[in-house]
């Protein structure tokens, strides 16, 4: 191995290495945020929530609004079933026409507007739920995109390097100096290189697909390419995410929603148990030389007792189904916060081992093997170890830092907190 190859090889590493962060694609990257945007307006699952909420809001009006009132027409016929029978030789004979209108009792009619307002709030709130679940989405298939473009990158430009080794490896041999095995196996890792890349083009298409989806884009549109990923350092404590979860939690939203609507029914029910009137008047005519009839009606409903006692005992268990719900929830939302925030914090410190240990050791331990290669002091398998070993650091190190920046993104998702 020349002094010239020596230095090929151990420039395009540095290369491999000082460009892994950069996109390999021509297009501009496009900002996390401005998808984001994207995604709130014009997700299609955002959207029908959206008009789900709106309906929701129209329901209340038609709660506290009276019964629709009732116009009564009749005709009493006498001596015959004929129309207008005994109209002029009958008092009893006359034709009537009256009008009567539903009056719940006093205070039903809003509580159950309430009911129905507090279904419209679970129903918006339950649109933040929508939100917070594509904007999580959105933020996973970009930084799985961001990742595979960047180790993509590093793949390609390994390949370029193990390309010049294996040159290298073959011209050693011919000159009787090296091993064939030696080439054989420096092909089987470019080989293992070349299908790394082919999987990472097929994760990266199915990742372009549903995030396009999420987006709304088309199917054929132009790719999205991600800005490098870069580490966020995680500086809230762990006290003060979780102290922010009950307030900002989309599900605790909903759940302390649903209590409301709870309390709201309890009410109604109980007030479903008073009694209801209607009130009717008719005018009833008969022929000119009769009197005519004048009657008004005033009817009382009485609801029973036993309908109402079951109404009641349902939105009872209702409302301390919704206050478990809403605790089980919590515990669980508070656990997720804390379990990201132990991998974030373990990740930060396992990052700058790699950054700060592993990566800079690994490729001085590559450069002196291949120094010693160039000077046959070294098998090439040695140099083929220690490069596959520092490629393979330099990956995990890229895997490790989208897993930092997803738990960054979930605990974002959960809390409601901006933290990249």
């Amino acid at each position: 191995m020349n002094v010239v190859s020596l230095l090929t090889a151990t420039l395009m590493l540095a290369t491999v290495f000082s460009a892994s962060g950069q996109t390999t694609a021509a297009s501009s990257p496009t900002p996390l945020s401005q998808l984001l945007v994207e995604a709130g307006t014009n997700n299609p699952q955002i959207s029908a929530a959206n008009h789900g909420a709106l309906a929701a809001r129209q329901v209340a009006p038609q709660m506290t609004t009276l019964p629709d009132p009732k116009f009564t027409y009749q005709q009493l016929s006498v001596g015959s079933p004929k129309p207008l029978a005994g109209y002029t030789n009958s008092d009893f004979a006359y034709i009537g026409v009256g009008a009567s209108q539903e009056l719940p009792y006093p205070g039903k009619l809003r509580l159950r507007g309430e009911v129905a307002e507090r279904d419209a709030e679970t129903k918006q709130a339950q649109v933040e739920i929508t939100k917070a679940s594509i904007a999580d989405a959105v933020k996973a298939d970009y930084l799985q995109l961001a990742y595979l473009q960047q180790t993509l990158g590093i793949l390609r430009q390994n390949e370029a390097v193990l390309d010049q080794l294996i040159q290298d490896a073959t011209a050693h041999y011919q000159v009787g100096q090296g091993m064939q095995q030696d080439v054989l196996q420096a092909q089987v890792n470019r080989t293992k290189i070349v299908k790394e890349i082919t999987m990472h083009h097929q994760r990266m298409g199915q990742i372009q697909a549903h995030l396009k989806g999420l987006l709304k884009h088309d199917q054929s549109s132009p790719d999205i390419v991600t800005e490098d990923l870069i580490e966020t350092p995680l500086k809230q404590s762990s006290d003060e995410l979780l102290s922010v979860v009950r307030q900002n939690n989309p599900q605790i939203q909903v759940d302390a929603s649903s209590i409301q609507r709870q309390d709201a029914q309890l009410a109604s029910a109980k007030r479903e148990g008073k009694p209801d009137f209607e009130v009717g008047y008719m005018y009833q005519n008969t022929d000119r030389k009769y009197r005519d009839y004048y009657m008004f009606t005033f009817d009382v409903r009485f609801p029973r007792k036993k309908r109402v006692n079951a109404e009641i005992t349902e939105a009872t268990e209702k409302r301390a189904e919704s206050q478990q719900t809403l605790d089980a929830h919590l515990q669980q939302q508070l656990a997720e916060v804390k379990e990201g925030y132990v991998k974030a914090t373990s990740d930060e410190e396992l990052l700058k081992e790699y950054r700060e240990g592993l990566i800079p050791q690994s490729d001085a331990a590559y450069r002196a093997t291949l120094s010693a290669y160039a000077s046959n002091r070294e098998q090439f398998i040695h140099v083929l170890s220690y490069f596959t070993d520092l490629l393979n650091l330099k990956l995990e190190y890229a895997e490790m830092l989208e897993d930092h920046e997803a738990a960054l993104a979930h605990i974002e998702t959960l809390t409601g907190a901006t933290l990249r």
